[in-house]
């Protein structure tokens, strides 16, 4: 089966440069464009079976583009959030360093400031591929649409990275990442595709 993970669009967040992770902001005129590009593009040169989408809104308007595009009702699943950043979510970043500063070596099975572990973190998105994979076939191509923070956590989970690992993959407001899952092989196809979003 083909996978393709893709990022939302940008979000109000991104302007106010504060903290995001939970706080539930949605697309700005830009990001729904760049939602609509990607669905242009995902629907021009793809067969999806299957969409899923996280809740949070950004997530949800940028699935609900594809969606509208190719025919095809969107799956919600809260395991597709992202991080849960408990007190930072919405906070300038300027008021985050002074007030809720990063705790270095913090094991992964601890939280600090409301927020969920590393653990938990990866443990939603094994639940989540887990989902994915249980529900398609092997000829389907699905397409799963997420945050930053998760979608590395999928890339973890989906080449079985150790939990806190400092390998991480950038994605672009609707970048691309195009998984082949086989019951013999893993394969990335094609990482961070952006090149629908030129010029918007």
């Amino acid at each position: 089966m083909k996978i393709l993970v893709i990022r939302h669009g940008e979000s109000e967040a991104d302007l106010l440069d504060v903290h995001e992770g939970r706080a539930d902001f949605a697309l700005t005129q830009r990001g729904h464009r760049q939602a609509e590009a990607m669905a242009n593009y995902v629907a021009e040169n793809f067969d999806i079976s299957k969409i899923y989408a996280s809740t949070l809104t950004r997530a949800k308007q940028t699935a609900q583009h594809l969606s509208d595009k190719i025919g095809k009702p969107i799956t919600f699943d809260e395991n597709l959030m992202e991080f849960n950043n408990g007190l930072l979510a919405s906070l300038p970043r300027a008021v985050v360093r002074e007030k809720y500063p990063e705790i270095p070596n913090l094991p992964i099975d601890k939280a600090v400031y409301g927020q969920e572990s590393q653990v938990e973190f990866r443990q939603r998105a094994e639940n989540a591929l887990s989902r994915i994979l249980s529900e398609a076939e092997q000829d389907e191509t699905i397409a799963v649409l997420s945050h930053g923070g998760m979608i590395n956590q999928l890339y973890r989970s989906l080449f079985e990275m150790p939990v806190g690992c400092k390998f991480f993959f950038n994605t672009a407001d609707t970048g691309i990442h195009i998984w082949s899952v086989s019951d013999t092989e893993r394969r990335v196809v094609k990482a961070n595709f952006d090149e629908h979003t030129k010029g918007i």
